[in-house]
């Protein structure tokens, strides 16, 4: 695995090493920056009209120029992994073009104070975040690009992370977390891509990382844009998209036409609690995904995998399978993101399933104003560890909120924001959780200003 790592290094600085190539045009399976999506008639569009115009003096216009991606192409610039959110998704980045580089930040800032309800419950204050980097350049026919996400928050979680009521996974001093989602590493995506495109209809993709997802599951929670306004991760997440942060993964695919299918074999143990480090391990696991871009408002996905000995404190190995349909819709003044996602872990060695249900959507109008919910049915077997013959509970989460844009500029937005949550569960944990517990969240965020292709 540091043969990976090392690899990935040298690459990215031969390539930065390189000069007077071209910027990379746009075609199938290959994206410019700001080629994420098209204008509000993106039904009606069979290919890109957002790109800038490439006449130049003394260019010869009868010379065969290189089709534009079609309007459906999703973009690797607003997922994660090798994952595919349709190609309306509105994008809050940061762009330059550096010579024959395109360069990209993006990430976002939560600075809220966390009130979960019950007996089980705790109120801090906290911020989740991260931030992303991307640098894209032509590579042969192809395009490479290079993806970094950093997170601050093992400095700014609260011991022992963010209070979360019924949430479990991964450790804290040893033990398991309940009741609190984990903080995320330093290092959550060093990684490099390549798309080569075959011909008009047919890519190959590669995908190669440090610490990145394997094809398994859907887009990751915090790049959805479904879950942008939600600082929370949902209570399915260990069942669902997981993985996101593996150390060491090797994806290979190819994409036809609307269709993409990818295989990934990647290190499928959970980070621990040394959130600084990079966690080689043999690469173990293994997992297959089918993805389709029905338009550009619409994509989904299936995937199975294998994960070996994922968990910390448990002996077995587990199968896992996702499904996921995510919906994008842009309008006047806004837009409309929902996503429905399923995810079932059986685990062998006690031989027993756990599902999860998630529907979440979040809805941008008015410019200024969000309006957002989640809800969830989600199995829990870890919520009593110090007694596992306990069997597993069926919780459900129900979280709805708001949120308006105080500043809105072209550097940046802030806005400010607030939610609760109430539960369904089994009247055997009234004496843990009480009878109705409620929790809640008041928060500031704060993000990049909307890409100006995205206007």
């Amino acid at each position: 695995m540091r043969a990976l790592f090392l690899g990935v290094v040298v690459i990215q600085l031969l390539v930065l090493s390189a000069a007077g190539q071209a910027p990379v045009p746009d075609v199938p399976g290959v994206h410019v920056f700001g080629g994420l999506g098209v204008s509000g008639a993106e039904d009606q569009a069979d290919r890109r009209t957002d790109l800038p115009n490439m006449d130049m003096p003394g260019m010869n216009m009868d010379m065969e120029m290189p089709p534009r991606a079609p309007a459906w192409m999703p973009s690797l610039h607003v997922s994660s992994g090798t994952g595919w959110q349709p190609a309306a998704t509105l994008d809050h980045a940061w762009m330059k073009s550096s010579g024959a580089w395109e360069v990209m930040a993006h990430g976002v800032v939560f600075a809220d104070y966390n009130q979960s309800g019950g007996p089980r419950g705790a109120g801090k204050a906290e911020s989740v975040n991260w931030l992303m980097l991307m640098e894209q350049h032509r590579l042969a026919s192809g395009t490479l690009l290079f993806r970094e996400m950093f997170s601050a928050e093992s400095l700014t979680a609260p011991h022992p992370g963010f209070p979360e009521l019924f949430q479990t996974g991964e450790t804290y001093h040893g033990q398991p977390l309940v009741d609190h989602q984990h903080p995320h590493n330093v290092f959550s995506e060093l990684a490099l891509d390549y798309t080569l495109p075959i011909d008009d209809e047919v890519s190959w993709l590669f995908y190669g990382a440090a610490a990145g997802e394997p094809a398994l599951g859907p887009v990751a929670f915090m790049h959805r844009a479904s879950a942008s306004e939600l600082p929370m991760a949902p209570l399915s997440h260990h069942l669902q998209d997981s993985t996101h942060i593996s150390f060491g993964v090797l994806t290979t695919g190819v994409v036809v036409d609307r269709l993409k299918i990818e295989g990934s074999v990647f290190n499928g143990r959970e980070p621990d609690e040394r959130r600084y480090t990079i966690q080689f391990a043999p690469l173990d696991s293994w997992s297959a995904r089918v993805s389709v871009a029905a338009s550009p408002k619409w994509t989904a996905q299936y995937s199975y995998g294998r994960l070996e000995r994922p968990e910390a404190l448990e002996q077995g190995s587990q199968r896992r399978q996702t499904a996921s349909v995510e919906y994008v819709r842009r309008f006047a003044n806004g837009s409309w993101a929902t996503s429905v996602v399923w995810g079932r872990v059986h685990k062998l060695l006690d031989d027993h399933s756990l599902n999860g249900y998630l529907l979440e959507t979040t809805a941008n109008f008015k410019l200024r104003n969000y309006a957002f919910s989640r809800m969830e049915l989600v199995d829990k077997d870890e919520l009593f560890p110090g007694n596992p013959s306990l069997p597993s509970y069926r919780i459900g989460a129900y979280t709805f909120g708001g949120e308006r844009d105080l500043i809105q500029r072209r550097q940046g937005q802030l806005a400010l924001g607030a939610d609760f949550t109430f539960y369904s569960k089994p009247s055997s944990l009234d004496s843990a959780y009480g009878n109705n517990p409620v929790s809640f969240q008041i928060f500031l965020r704060a993000r990049p200003a909307l890409s100006h292709h995205d206007h």
